[in-house]
């Protein structure tokens, strides 16, 4: 399905996306490397058993970017021009490796772009859920959407 024009968007429409992603390990180190993060809590196996959670963390930023990636099929897909910007985003609790994450998006907010007549902004509220259905993610996000052509 491609994503939805501005148009279509209403105040309070809720999406429960139907692709889930199981997260592992060489993802985790992977993205880390990818971004130059150091940190043990995500790479350390040994290290980590010495910590409350006793295994690697999932990277946060990796969560984010996996619950806002997981909505683009069935929300922007071919239809955004760009992101504005994310608020209040909270981690309520940890993602590790061989949980399976999905995601839910609500839409909070429509206003048409005062500088683009083609265009609207959506603000997006992204949870991301695990197997438990345990809130492991949450942001706000403001997308650049096009409006649908005229014909």
């Amino acid at each position: 399905m491609a994503g939805l024009w501005f148009d279509e968007f209403t105040v309070g429409q809720v999406f429960r996306h139907e692709v889930r992603k199981t997260v592992l390990d060489y993802e985790n180190s992977l993205f880390s490397s990818l971004t130059y993060n150091p940190a043990q809590i995500h790479i350390d196996h040994a290290y980590c058993e010495g910590t409350e959670f006793g295994q690697p963390l999932m990277n946060s930023i990796f969560t984010l970017g996996l619950v806002i990636g997981l909505s683009v099929q069935d929300t922007t897909m071919g239809t955004t021009v760009g992101n504005l910007g994310m608020t209040d985003t909270t981690f309520p609790k940890p993602v590790f490796s061989g949980d399976t994450l999905r995601a839910e998006t609500r839409v909070l907010e429509l206003r048409e772009s005062k500088s683009r007549p083609t265009q609207g902004i959506v603000t997006f509220e992204h949870i991301g859920l695990n197997q438990r259905d345990e809130v492991v993610c949450r942001t706000v996000r403001n997308a650049l959407m096009l409006k649908k052509p005229v014909a």
